[in-house]
């Protein structure tokens, strides 16, 4: 697993923005790429919800190489609304099967509340029209994430649902009871 511990001075190099670290390294990856010749659907027939938490790399914990799933990422790997339609989307036109739910411990999320949108509003002028999702029980919340997918009218395949939260210390996933 490699991690990154750079500082802003090191991830942006001389005189550029991390966007141009970001492209320049795509061009390093691009001059040796070939098409893997891979369809856009997943061969092991899974979609992954995670958080987007930079501490997660979901590929190297669940053993994945590319092609394997689905990869759905947002703040706190919440099912919302266009999770639903993300799953839907994979489900019906894509071929997956199995949903597989990731949480983890010390979630940012755990530490907001809904004021954070309140405060948000104050400051622009404008509510946003997305609620933030905060929890403070990771374990109810992956609970809850289930139930959203098993009791979604969009999705065809509800009965392979598992949900867990990552441990960001040992890198161990915990599998959470549904009841």
């Amino acid at each position: 697993m490699s991690t990154s511990a750079h500082t802003s001075a090191d991830a942006i190099g001389t005189g550029g923005t991390v966007t141009d670290r970001l492209v320049e390294a795509n061009a390093r990856y691009a001059s040796g790429f070939t098409d893997p010749g891979m369809d856009a659907r997943p061969v092991l027939n899974v979609a992954v919800v995670a958080c987007m938490d930079a501490r997660l790399d979901l590929h190297a914990a669940l053993g994945l190489e590319l092609g394997d799933c689905h990869t759905i990422r947002n703040a706190g790997g919440v099912v919302t609304d266009d999770v639903i339609r993300s799953l839907t989307i994979s489900q019906r036109a894509l071929g997956t099967r199995s949903v597989v739910l990731i949480h983890h411990t010390g979630c940012g999320l755990e530490s907001l509340t809904e004021e954070f949108r309140h405060d948000l509003e104050m400051e622009v002028g404008q509510r946003p029209a997305w609620a933030v999702e905060a929890f403070r029980d990771v374990e109810q919340d992956v609970r809850q994430s289930m139930q959203r997918v098993r009791t979604s009218p969009f999705l065809l395949h509800t009965d392979d649902v598992r949900g867990f939260v990552f441990d960001v210390t040992t890198g161990l996933l915990r599998e959470i009871d549904p009841a």
